[in-house]
């Protein structure tokens, strides 16, 4: 397929994937002047709910792709699982970003180490595990270790921690005896994000580094303001993103989580491919978001440096507050506070269109912004008092 076009306002977007991050996408193609259709089996999906088309199948469907290729002008993606193949499919007949190449080792952790060591990426030491030669192999040094499935593994799940041989023999009979990547335990200080948008032509721009807090495996607490890294951490973990980006000759938006150890050194994490979490903030804190990224990438629209114009503190909020009223745990869910949350200056709520909270679910985030710093993790931590968030 010859080099397309820019794709103006008044054309149709796509998206493979309903849920909270297609939703998120398909408000910003919209407030552009985009029409948007998104493909998601579940009738109720978020993103289903808000776009002008919804397409009702899986994945693999190929009546489902073919009327998502009829309708659309570009097509992306807002999940790591979507099969690489179905993106190859569209891509022979429109742009598709990101491609199907990068999808496929962003969902595949060994083939994500070994990209990480050509970028020249660091990285946490690992061996690969698929047979029992491969177990009976494993150095001792990389215990204890941290055990996660190749594939299909997010939010903490498909991992299991291992001191030893034994619990490292017992775990991957746990998993099913899957492909596995064994990761060597770090002294962590804490942890970090990039969020990188990639243009067709190889332009590449940036969200400020991310400071984030992770609980149970899933992201609970990202702080971004000036100085909330050393600026030595900000300047390494933007380079070893971009390098990361530019070597899947990638385009569109990418996470690059990284682990900050204890001495100062970073270590790549994980890459998704796809706008993140930890990068919601930029919603109120920036003059153009990431999903607004990921809509200029995909058409081919001019990628401008965003600019943060606020310090801000983005809480997830998980289905469990649902279940949490004064301090005390319930059977039924009741709505939190919002009334009180957002008598709050500088908080802005952000609900995801879920009809059923359960415990660990994203239901939605809580972005807060304002003049300083201090001023910003004050409201930030009374938010969290009122919604019964662990105070950080």
């Amino acid at each position: 397929m010859s080099a397309p076009a820019t794709i103006l306002p008044g054309a149709t977007l796509g998206v493979l994937g309903g849920g909270q991050l297609g939703r998120m996408f398909v408000q910003s193609a919209q407030a552009m002047g985009y029409f948007t259709a998104v493909l998601d089996a579940d009738p109720t999906s978020p993103a289903g709910l808000v776009s002008h088309h919804h397409i009702r199948t899986g994945y693999e469907d190929r009546e489902g792709l073919e009327a998502l290729r009829r309708l659309c002008a570009a097509v992306t993606t807002e999940f790591e699982n979507v099969p690489a193949a179905s993106l190859n499919q569209l891509a022979a007949h429109m742009p598709v970003s990101p491609a199907g190449s990068a999808v496929s080792i962003a969902q595949d952790r060994a083939a994500e180490k070994a990209h990480f060591v050509r970028c020249g990426v660091p990285c946490a030491p690992y061996a690969v595990i698929e047979t029992e030669a491969q177990l009976a192999a494993v150095s001792p040094s990389l215990l204890p270790g941290i055990l996660k499935t190749a594939r299909m593994g997010y939010d903490g799940k498909g991992q299991v921690r291992v001191k030893d041989a034994a619990e490292l023999a017992t775990a991957w009979q746990q998993l099913g005896r899957v492909a596995c990547v064994l990761e060597k335990m770090l002294p962590l200080a804490h942890e970090c994000s990039v969020i990188v948008a990639r243009g067709r032509d190889g332009s590449i721009v940036n969200l400020p580094v991310q400071r984030n807090l992770h609980r149970d495996g899933i992201l609970a607490v990202t702080e971004v303001y000036e100085g909330n890294l050393p600026a030595a951490q900000v300047e390494q973990a933007l380079a070893a993103a971009k390098s990361v980006a530019d070597g899947l000759d990638y385009v569109g938006v990418l996470c690059v989580e990284f682990f900050v150890l204890q001495d100062g050194m970073l270590v790549v994490n994980e890459i998704a491919p796809r706008p993140h979490n930890s990068g919601h903030y930029s919603q109120n804190a920036c003059d153009v978001s990431q999903f607004e990224l990921q809509v200029r990438c995909m058409t081919g629209l001019p990628l401008t440096q965003p600019r943060q114009h606020s310090p801000s503190i983005m809480l997830n909020l998980l289905g469990d507050l649902w279940f949490a009223r004064d301090g005390k745990e319930s059977d039924q869910p009741v709505a939190p506070a919002w009334d009180q949350v957002l008598a709050l200056p500088g908080c802005h709520l952000h609900l995801y269109g879920k009809r059923d909270a359960k415990r660990g679910r994203k239901m939605g985030h809580l972005n807060v912004t304002g003049a300083t710093v201090e001023q910003v993790r004050a409201t930030a931590l009374r938010a969290a008092e009122i919604l019964g968030i662990a105070a950080f």
